[in-house]
């Protein structure tokens, strides 16, 4: 089996853009949330870009929606930070794995359609007609999930075999999981991995309230959460990651920030005590021994109170970051921003060997683990 190495990482969200502002960010721990906007609900809001400095024409930024535009950009920062942003041939072969939710809404419409359901002699005629006339082909096609993969292939040269996952936050782990599996195995030589969410929505927080998963009081960390009853804060955000064998990232001299020893991923039934058997079981299969744990956690209450406990007994002494705290909770992207800190803090000398974590909100539990490249 080969080793497989990060070289390039490309994160976006509240807390900045690019690895060394979200570090910092980590390292102050003064989260940036917005109580405003859609009050009673905070969001950690992604920070203002330049599109043009990773998506150049207009045409494209026009034709994408924000979780697109935040994909795209930080998947153009992790080609530049492996150095393979201008080798098309490298791009040409390289291989894309994207974790994406269902695109985006049209509220106009929405609103349209809901409006005139009150007052419809038929409701279900009405729908179908509305639909089929309301929602130009151009319009469907921004929602559909592997768009982001298609943007990122126009836009950046990414044009090897694409995949794109759903399944949220268990679509990050087994992106990454796949993407190292076939390197370690042979069968490939790099890959672009990662998601993108856009936490500013009426209608994801609709959802979410209606499960009853959102905080609605002033700011708490996840870890204080559980206390007051639990919730999670969501965030906009996209990061992406360069993964190669060790030894194509020699061949072209690119320098490893760290290496991924493992991904291991479950889907547990939940009920009392699931969250601690799944984790000691991902644990032992990686063989994890960390100094430092980055965690998915959501600060919804059962399953976060057993996650800091089960962290005590498989990783005691290790420092613990949660990411929910720096960037919010980012759903397709939580694992692969967690994979970016780790490596960051393995590369700077932080962390030794790291273990990342992510205990999805409703299903779905995986775990990651870092080493030194």
């Amino acid at each position: 089996m080969r080793d497989v190495v990060i070289t390039g990482v490309g994160l976006v969200s509240s807390a900045g853009e690019g690895l060394e502002a979200h570090l910092k960010a980590l390292a102050c721990g003064t989260p940036n949330t917005d109580a405003a906007s859609f009050e009673p609900f905070p969001v950690h809001p992604a920070v203002p870009l330049e599109w043009d400095r990773q998506i150049p024409k207009k045409s494209d930024q026009r034709q994408m929606e924000p979780w697109q535009k935040l994909g795209c950009y930080a998947a153009g920062l992790a080609l530049d930070a492996a150095g393979a942003k201008e080798d098309a041939a490298l791009k040409g072969r390289m291989q894309l794995i994207v974790s994406a939710g269902g695109g985006e809404r049209d509220y106009a419409v929405d609103g349209q359609i809901l409006t005139g359901l009150r007052q419809a002699d038929n409701p279900g005629v009405f729908l179908n007609e509305r639909l089929m006339g309301d929602l130009r082909p151009t319009l469907f096609l921004a929602q559909l999930s592997n768009l982001l993969a298609g943007n990122i292939s126009i836009v950046h040269g990414v044009t090897g075999a694409s995949r794109t996952f759903m399944g949220e936050e268990s679509s990050g782990v087994d992106a990454i999981r796949i993407a190292r599996e076939r390197i370690a195995s042979g069968q490939d030589d790099i890959f672009l991995v990662g998601g993108s969410y856009n936490a500013e929505r009426p209608d994801v927080l609709l959802i979410y309230e209606m499960g009853g998963f959102l905080w609605k009081k002033p700011y708490a960390s996840v870890w204080e959460r559980p206390a007051q009853g639990g919730g999670m804060i969501l965030g906009s955000g996209g990061c992406f990651l360069v993964l190669e064998s060790r030894e194509h990232a020699a061949a072209r001299g690119a320098k490893p920030l760290a290496a991924i020893a493992g991904v291991a991923s479950d889907r547990s039934r939940r009920k009392p005590d699931s969250v601690e058997t799944a984790l000691h079981d991902l644990s032992r299969q990686l063989g994890a021994k960390p100094d430092t744990v980055i965690s998915g956690a959501t600060g919804i209450k059962a399953i976060t109170d057993e996650e800091r406990a089960t962290l005590k007994d498989i990783a005691p002494g290790a420092a613990v970051h949660a990411t929910g705290d720096l960037v919010g909770h980012t759903m397709e992207a939580q694992a692969p921003i967690g994979v970016a800190l780790a490596a960051g803090l393995i590369a700077g000398g932080q962390a030794g060997e790291a273990l990342v974590t992510s205990i999805g909100h409703w299903r779905g539990e995986g775990a990651i683990r870092l080493t030194k490249a």
